[in-house]
């Protein structure tokens, strides 16, 4: 896992394929809140967008944080299955 203290507000975040997952709004505890305007972006084979609400990240996640990246260890159309909601309730 990387350094969380180098994630940042507005950071992208990217899976590992490259492809844009959401940006980060902050940073609670061990997961990434996206923002909410970009929060479940959408993604060739999530099953729903869930617009409108916060979304989590586990740390857990991030493989690396470069530049005004935040890359993930898991493709994008995976890591969106491991998103939570605002109470920790996988999505």
């Amino acid at each position: 896992m990387a350094d969380a203290t180098a994630i940042r507000e507005h950071m992208e975040v990217i899976g590992a394929d490259g492809v844009h997952v959401g940006t980060v709004d902050k940073v609670e505890g061990d997961r990434i809140k996206l923002t909410k305007k970009d929060s479940g972006a959408q993604i060739e084979g999530a099953e729903q967008s869930h617009e409108g609400h916060h979304h989590f990240i586990s740390l857990g996640l991030v493989a690396d944080v470069e530049g005004d990246q935040v890359r993930l260890s898991a493709n994008a159309d995976v890591a969106v299955t491991f998103e939570e909601e605002e109470g920790g309730q996988p999505l």
